[in-house]
């Protein structure tokens, strides 16, 4: 999943959001320093991962891209699942999702000194683009596809993957939505564990 998706996930706790959040710029077990509820949003953000990697609804959206994007349609998948929970938000929280995510980016700065370096880079840029909550709509998708791109060095062609789920929204939404109330049971029972260590 991707950035909307780990935050939501981490059911409010703050702590828990930030380590979720991060996870992907720190490497095995470099997070020892880190507050002890951080370093469980980590292993959250990565059970996650691994629960959404394996799970046969994932796979049939993600085997939909792969004969044009090969091992880029995980990715892919990820920034369309989340356009899904954000244009349909208002299913799966009481709070406006401009609220939630102003909050997210207060909580971004409030702990700006124990962020990654690579986070602390990417910052500026998602927050004046307000990335998160502009997953909502088709042009900000497509934007986020051409900027994973140009990371690519052009290799992925992941910008062209907006024609892709413009072609098959229907099947991509529903495939979302089965698997995402999978995966909300999933992690609220895996984030129940890990706080109870």
């Amino acid at each position: 999943m991707n950035f909307l998706a780990h935050i939501y996930l981490s059911f409010g706790n703050d702590e828990i959001t930030l380590g979720n959040f991060i996870a992907d710029s720190i490497r095995g077990n470099r997070h020892k320093h880190l507050p002890i509820n951080v370093q469980k949003g980590i292993m959250l953000h990565r059970a996650i991962d691994t629960f959404t990697d394996a799970h046969p609804t994932v796979r049939k959206s993600t085997r939909r891209l792969h004969k044009n994007y090969s091992h880029y349609s995980g990715v892919i998948v990820d920034i369309f699942y989340d356009h899904f929970l954000a244009k349909n938000w208002e299913q799966y929280s009481e709070t406006p999702l401009d609220i939630f995510v102003e909050q997210f980016y207060d909580l971004l700065e409030d702990n700006y000194t124990i962020l990654p370096d690579g986070v602390k880079h990417m910052m500026p840029y998602m927050i004046s683009d307000n990335w998160i909550y502009n997953y909502s709509n088709l042009d900000g998708i497509s934007k986020v596809l051409s900027g994973m791109n140009r990371r690519t060095k052009n290799k992925s062609k992941m910008n062209f993957a907006i024609l892709d789920l413009e072609t098959h929204y229907v099947d991509f939404e529903k495939e979302f939505s089965i698997f995402f109330e999978e995966l909300i049971s999933y992690s609220k029972q895996k984030y129940i564990s890990l706080c109870e260590k």
